[in-house]
């Protein structure tokens, strides 16, 4: 119990720093690369308005709007203006090229005079199939392309962001190495101070199945003098319901120690058991023939469903207990008439073990998973004729779990009620 604690703690830490830092680093990535398209988007934009070079003037803070006076002197031709966003030196930085093409995207004219890598020939290839994808805007390799109308041709402007994107790959490489070493050395701190900070559970833990061992150890001697003194007064005084309900009364606090007992041995870190392979059908065919007498006597019906030929590598004892709880707890919380089904199956890797049983009252459903809860009975239950003290599934769930298994309970219908055990085989 305390390894799977320590073993959750340090998971949640691990999946939360993980969560946090996917976000910031993510974040922080995200607009580093939408800062790398915007900048481009921007150059682009001025060489579009261009005809796919700088301007020359670039005394103003922006490009006038529509319909301000030319600032050539009437002439007609319009002045642009360089935005103030982009650096004086942004000409004499970006390497571009520009592309003209038809209507039937045939090469018209081809500009690569601000770029060395790349030729005539290669910047109609990166034109033609920009071109035929349909997309006004996007990237080709390293180059950020801009389409445009002129006229009624199109004219594909390719900047070059290589420079930007190898910064931003960097960067990128480098927050996720950063990050895998800063999870490394978290999850190194949490294994070393794990122990401590669950060393006072631990040790609560630890003096609490202590104390259910020695108090069950202490109780057997007293249970066992009660016993011989109601024996020995039946023989003076003869056969009472005072000395009746004693003795029962004694039985029963023996049964609940020795169940404490083992369910507080069961859940230690590693069992005792002695793991053997045998046939798990006989043993299920065995249990239910045990168990069919009991049921006709309280007027209810036992259907066995059993697989033949299956095996189980585990604790026959510890099994056999399994088989008898789960029955045990059907019968009792079965009406009078009642049906009840034990159904041993195959599924796969794994042996599927069903003991289902109708119910005098509708199964509420968010009561199932405190049904393995220690001292937990339900409303229907807490009476005095169903005997038993809410250890039952509590034990069996540790059975299963020692034995690397899955227990659950469902009602499919709220009428009946099935506990569904799962083992490897």
């Amino acid at each position: 119990m305390i390894k799977k604690l320590r073993r959750k703690l340090i998971v949640a830490c691990m999946v939360s720093l993980t969560v946090v830092l996917t976000v910031i680093l993510g974040g922080v990535n995200i607009m580093s690369y939408q800062k790398v398209i915007a900048d481009a988007d921007t150059v682009l934009t001025l060489l579009g308005s261009n005809d796919g070079t700088f301007p020359k003037n670039r005394s103003g803070p922006r490009i006038p709007p529509e319909g301000d006076p030319p600032a050539d002197g009437g002439t007609g031709n319009r002045a642009f203006f360089f935005p103030k966003e982009l650096s004086p030196e942004t000409p004499y930085e970006s390497r571009f090229f520009s592309v003209l093409l038809d209507e039937n995207n045939q090469v018209l004219q081809t500009d690569t005079g601000q770029i060395a890598a790349v030729d005539a020939e290669t910047a109609a290839v990166y034109a033609q199939s920009v071109a035929e994808s349909g997309q006004t805007s996007g990237f080709r390799d390293d180059y950020r392309y801009l389409m445009l109308a002129e006229g009624g041709n199109t004219r594909i402007i390719f900047l070059n962001c290589g420079r930007s994107l190898s910064a931003f790959r960097t960067t990128l490489l480098a927050s996720v190495a950063l990050s895998l070493l800063g999870l490394l050395a978290v999850l190194a701190l949490l294994l070393i101070l794990s122990h401590r900070i669950v060393r006072p559970m631990a040790e609560s833990y630890e003096k609490q199945k202590q104390f259910i061992t020695d108090a069950g150890h202490e109780l057997k001697t007293p249970m066992t003098i009660i016993g011989a003194d109601v024996d020995l007064a039946e023989m003076e005084c003869g056969e009472n319901q005072w000395l009746s309900d004693i003795r029962r009364q004694a039985q029963r606090l023996t049964g609940l120690t020795n169940d404490l007992i083992y369910l507080s041995r069961m859940e230690e870190e590693q069992p005792r058991l002695q793991w053997i392979e045998f046939p798990l059908s006989d043993m299920a065919e065995e249990m239910a023939q045990s168990f069919q007498a009991l049921a006709r006597s309280q007027e209810k019906e036992l259907i066995p469903s059993i697989q033949p030929m299956l095996s189980c590598c585990g604790d026959e004892k510890s099994l056999r207990q399994l088989f008898s709880i789960l029955l045990d707890n059907a019968l009792k919380y079965s009406p009078s008439g009642g049906r009840l089904e034990l159904r041993l199956e195959r599924q796969g890797r794994r042996v599927q073990l069903t003991v289902s049983n109708t119910t005098s009252e509708p199964v509420e459903p968010e009561k199932l998973p405190h049904l393995f809860d220690r001292f937990y009975r339900s409303d229907q239950s807490r009476n005095s004729q169903t005997g038993g003290y809410g250890l039952g599934l509590s034990i069996a769930r540790s059975i299963v779990l020692a034995h690397k298994g899955k227990i659950r309970a469902e009602s499919r219908d709220g009428q009946s009620l099935s506990v569904i055990v799962t083992l490897p085989i």
